[in-house]
């Protein structure tokens, strides 16, 4: 470890950076200069262990700068990875709430520059500044006591989620990637036909360029092979491999878990890792790793279950796939992984959970004498799903779009089919657990099941007549999503709906208005606003009361905008903070409100095994209501922000 003392030079710099990053972002420079003339600037190497668990507090807290700390914990001898912290990312904590040691332990991942802040500086600026506090109390501290103390209960879940003979997950998430020890080199001079020659008689992806002394220089994949040889006119296959080689090639230590190599792969987007004897190019080649035995690594991950979907070859195989999908969401939330990272991962897995279904069903009308029509057509995604947001396996909401035919016959014949496809794949969806949609909005109705211009036909009467009924309809078929077949198409539908809207400006106000019939209950703590039906007496609908206003108000600014792309609530929020600057703080608020009411749903739906729509308030901790206070009042700025935008008092109900 190197420690630094900030010169004035320094200081300026660090107080710079400190502004990028919460809760810095929310001081005045000169109270950031004073924080970066208390700290210390520390450089360490990957795998440097900075303290352990159950070690003493020490008298800093710590920012990332560059490179990444990984916080785990040792259960029954094996690591578990409960954190990893990158650019920005405060940790090491503890010490501010009082308490006397360290709950998890943590190690340099990569080379590292770190802030080390003195614990003293931070309870001061707790104390003058109440949007720091607020941030400690709120993000940081739910993050450390929930992380930390329920670290025990995650690893117990997990446990109770193994069957017999089907290994143990906690293993799996610490198994070591078991790497490719005999690695096949070349020299960097040798010509690259001869190179392609080695990777194929020894049947490789990649191949390490290194030095006589064996130290990496470089490494070639097929993917250089077809872009720099292959798609290059001209001889190139004559010159030496250094000339396409990657370099340099990208080293690390032998011993990394399949949780340590995911990680990397998200942070660095490569898929090939030359193992040294010291992690850096200064030592000879031991070993490689390729995303391939990743993916490969025995375990319940994403990269093993997409996999699975996508080599499925029956019904019942797709169905087991999504049951082990549904394990690894309780090990997700249970060990407080990012809610957008969660949400990705289970878009791909359910999108291609769809996809299979739709080539089953396809490949069984083949078989029976039923061709696809040569028609462009696209399944849609509708409501949550739509919007990359269903973890939960609620109900279905999706759709068929198809082109025009030329004829009558053709567009008879092509409606049969679509439809037909329509019923196959949402009864497989059922026997993967998704549940027939209760409003029959599904590819399986007629109704929902159109070309082009019947579907244009819809969005121009609900956009033209925007009675209730329409407005109601725009929340589920606004948020439609291509999941198969011709993106094009979507888009097309997607331009022309946006044209639509832009011609009758007078629909944003009525779908900014219906986005208003669900208020905040900002009374929530004195007369907690529950329901008084009889199945879900004495519950709160966080769905509607909380995640519709949110969700509501996204799509009308989206709408708005003219926004193309097929995203969801968090990412609608975070565009429009982009193009209304003025927005732009109170959009990130509500992006992280949502957020919130994403993992509290998964969370309670996963415990009651339920929808997870509806919670008995007695099941929120202090932490949890203290979260939804300053939600609620996220909400009511954003309605607040519609209703003045869009002139809502001069309409009339």
């Amino acid at each position: 470890m190197q420690t630094t003392t900030p010169s004035n030079t320094i200081v300026e710099r660090v107080a710079a950076d400190l502004g990028k990053y919460p809760p810095f972002d929310r001081l005045s420079l000169d109270k950031n200069r004073k924080i970066a003339a208390s700290l210390a600037v520390e450089y360490h190497e990957e795998g440097e262990i900075l303290f352990k668990k159950g070690e003493q507090l020490g008298r800093f807290s710590y920012m990332v700068m560059k490179g990444a700390v990984r916080l785990f914990d040792s259960i029954d001898g094996e690591e578990v990875l409960v954190d990893l912290c990158d650019e920005g990312d405060l940790f090491g904590v503890r010490a501010i709430f009082g308490t006397s040691a360290y709950l998890l332990s943590a190690q340099v991942v990569e080379e590292s520059l770190l802030l080390a802040i003195p614990v003293e500086t931070i309870k001061e600026l707790v104390q003058s500044e109440p949007s720091v506090a607020a941030f400690f109390t709120g993000a940081i501290a739910r993050s450390v006591q929930h992380i930390e103390h329920s670290l025990s209960e995650a690893i117990d879940m997990r446990r109770s989620l193994m069957e017999p003979g089907s290994g143990s997950l906690l293993a799996n998430e610490a198994l070591v990637v078991d790497q490719v020890r005999n690695v096949i080199t070349c020299e960097p001079d040798i010509p690259i036909r001869e190179a392609a020659r080695i990777m194929s008689v020894n049947n490789i992806g990649s191949i390490i360029v290194a030095a006589e002394n064996r130290h990496p220089l470089g490494i070639i994949t097929d993917t250089d092979l077809r872009k720099k040889v292959v798609a290059v006119a001209g001889q190139v296959n004559e010159r030496p491999v250094s000339d396409i080689m990657t370099s340099p090639v990208y080293t690390i230590t032998a011993g990394k878990t399949v949780a340590d190599m995911m990680m990397l792969m998200v942070r660095t987007k490569l898929r090939h890792f030359c193992i040294t004897e010291d992690g850096t190019t200064d030592t000879p080649v031991i070993g490689i790793i390729s995303e391939h035995d990743i993916v490969t690594s025995e375990g319940i991950n994403p990269a093993v279950i997409m996999k699975a979907i996508m080599q499925s070859e029956s019904v019942e195989q797709l169905s087991q796939e999504r049951e082990k999908a549904e394990k690894l969401l309780r090990v997700y939330i249970a060990q407080d992984v990012a809610i957008h990272f969660i949400s990705n991962i289970f878009t791909e897995l359910n999108d291609a959970l769809i996809v299979k279904a739709i080539e089953f069903s396809v490949a069984d009308m083949k078989r029976e004498g039923i061709d696809l029509p040569e028609i462009e057509f696209c399944w849609l995604s509708l409501g949550s799903e739509g919007r990359k947001e269903q973890l939960l396996r609620t109900d279905q909401d999706n759709a068929i779009l198809y082109r025009d035919p030329e004829d009558e016959a053709s567009r008879e014949s092509a409606q049969r089919f679509f439809l037909e496809l329509g019923k196959r794949v949402s009864a497989i969806l059922v026997a993967c657990g998704f549940e027939p949609c209760p409003a029959e909005i599904m590819a399986s109705n007629p109704a929902w099941c159109q070309p082009l211009s019947g579907w244009m036909n819809y969005f121009r009467k609900w956009i033209g007549t925007p009675e209730p009924k329409a407005l109601m309809n725009s929340t589920i078929f606004f948020d439609f999503r291509p999941v198969y077949g011709s993106t094009a198409l979507a888009l097309e539908m997607k331009r022309q709906i946006n044209a639509e809207i832009e011609r009758g400006r007078g629909f944003l106000q009525f779908f900014a208005k219906n986005a208003l019939q669900n208020p905040p209950p900002l009374g929530f703590f004195r007369n907690f606003l529950v329901e008084k039906s009889r199945e879900h007496a004495h519950e709160f609908d966080i769905k509607a009361r909380a995640m519709m206003p949110l969700s509501d108000a996204a799509r009308v600014l989206a709408c708005e905008f003219g926004v193309t792309e097929f995203l969801g609530t968090v990412e609608r929020f975070r565009r429009i903070g982009q193009l209304l600057p003025s927005f732009q703080e109170l959009s990130e608020e509500a992006a992280q409100a949502y957020e919130f009411l994403m993992r509290l749903r998964t969370e309670h739906g996963l415990a009651e095994r339920s929808s997870g729509r509806y919670i008995d308030p007695e099941h929120l901790n202090k932490m949890q209501r203290q979260e939804l206070r300053d939600l609620f009042t996220t909400i009511g700025k954003v309605q607040s922000m519609l209703n003045l935008r869009y002139q809502l008092d001069y309409i009339r109900d």
